[in-house]
């Protein structure tokens, strides 16, 4: 094997122990939204801390190619990290949706409304 794929698949590895780290222990917000999107509640599939490329998504609905990503205290001053991210996702065929994590604490019902809306529905 060359050092450059070990290289990657240690990449991958590194970045599927994360994936399961945030599966386990997600955000409040990531939690709240969680218990309106699971069990195919908005009637699509709705998996989360999925591996896509290089990065993990917060939840991803496989059947429209859309990634919902709860912002929270972390993406403050990151607005050309995190619009790099959405390129490379779409590069990918996927759709990003952010939502501001305060919005999900204090406004489910707007942050799901988002949702729908980005599900056209």
């Amino acid at each position: 094997m060359l050092a450059r794929d070990r290289q990657q698949l240690r990449r991958q590895q590194l970045i599927a122990a994360r994936a399961a780290a945030m599966l386990a222990a997600p955000t409040p917000s990531e939690a709240a939204l969680w218990r309106v999107l699971r069990a195919r509640q908005l009637g699509v599939e709705v998996r989360r801390q999925v591996v896509l490329g290089n990065f993990v998504a917060d939840f991803v609905v496989p059947a429209a190619c859309l990634v919902i990503e709860v912002d929270g205290g972390a993406h403050r001053g990151r607005g050309a990290a995190d619009a790099r991210r959405d390129r490379k996702l779409a590069s990918l065929g996927f759709r990003v949706l952010r939502l501001d994590a305060d919005l999900v604490e204090r406004a489910l019902p707007e942050a799901l409304a988002r949702v729908w809306e980005a599900l056209g529905r």
